[in-house]
């Protein structure tokens, strides 16, 4: 097991930007595919967006395109979520997940195998 742990989360106006972080203790955070999910108030968990551990591809969910980027630092064993744009429908809990040398669609098929952070708040308010 890989501890995660999620920052950022907070109140903000739509239309406004937020920055989330997560880091991953382990020293070979280069080989984790690391994503973000997002759980919104009575619905499922869903994929948001994720950045492959080689090469470092970015994949986004049909409804953050554009608006939303992933970024990884295999140095400082981080990975960001820069949210702008948002919208009240992007509020939820945002969980950041690491799984070592997997596909992002693996991520998202599979997550029983996922890493998982307990989530940070982000609420979009109208």
């Amino acid at each position: 097991q890989v501890p995660v742990v999620e920052s950022g989360g907070r109140l903000v106006q739509a239309g406004g930007s937020l920055r989330l972080s997560c880091t991953a203790s382990t020293l070979g955070f280069g080989s984790y595919a690391m994503a973000w999910f997002r759980q919104a108030p009575g619905k499922e968990r869903e994929w948001v967006a994720g950045i492959s551990w080689k090469g470092g591809a970015t994949y986004y969910a049909d409804s953050v395109k554009g608006r939303f980027t992933i970024s990884r630092d295999d140095v400082r064993a981080t990975v960001d979520l820069q949210m702008n744009s948002l919208k009240p429908e992007d509020t939820g809990v945002y969980f950041c997940a690491a799984r070592f040398r997997a596909t992002i669609r693996t991520m998202v098929t599979d997550p029983d195998d996922n890493n998982w952070g307990q989530g940070t708040q982000v609420t979009v308010s109208s």
